[in-house]
């Protein structure tokens, strides 16, 4: 079965945390979408230089507002998977799917309640001890989106390359 995969980040706040998730979602092909305000300019050497030179190939898309992300892409509520260290169910039961949106707070706020309260049954959390508030963004991204597409069949397509370059 081939998976789409989208990763929503609802006005992230830290370019280096976008750059990375960038780079995260072109190793998978996911798609990246950013709902405004940015906390960032996206023409920030902070964001190119955390994406490295990956950053002009990724699938991104940027929405004005949640409406305008909402109207175009239409996703169906069991797409929808809400990541908040407030989520009833621990992420490991999203249940997968052909297409899914994996939807992201910014860093401070997290997701609003409007968002949340839209898809009551599609709320996930990311188990953490007590000693800590939260996970960094862009690992909790990478964490959730790898285990999406646990069952997809993806591939490793790194190959060695002559100028001893990556890792």
């Amino acid at each position: 079965m081939k998976v789409e995969r989208h990763v929503v980040l609802f006005t992230p706040e830290v370019h280096w945390n976008t750059g990375n998730i960038g780079r995260t979602c072109l190793g998978v092909g996911a798609t990246l979408h950013l709902i405004k305000p940015l906390g960032f300019s996206l023409a920030s050497k902070a964001v190119k230089r955390a994406g490295l030179d990956y950053w002009q190939r990724v699938d991104l898309r940027v929405w004005e507002n949640w409406e305008d992300f909402s109207t175009s892409q239409k996703p169906l509520p069991g797409e929808m998977a809400l990541l908040s260290k407030n989520g009833s169910r621990p992420f490991w039961e999203i249940a997968p799917g052909r297409r899914q949106f994996l939807v992201f707070g910014s860093e401070t706020a997290g997701l609003p309640a409007f968002i949340r309260s839209r898809y009551p049954q599609s709320t996930y959390h990311i188990p953490i001890s007590c000693q800590i508030r939260c996970l960094n963004l862009s690992t909790a991204v990478g964490i959730v989106l790898y285990e999406s597409l646990r069952a997809s069949g993806l591939e490793h397509a790194w190959r060695p390359t002559d100028d001893g370059a990556g890792g």
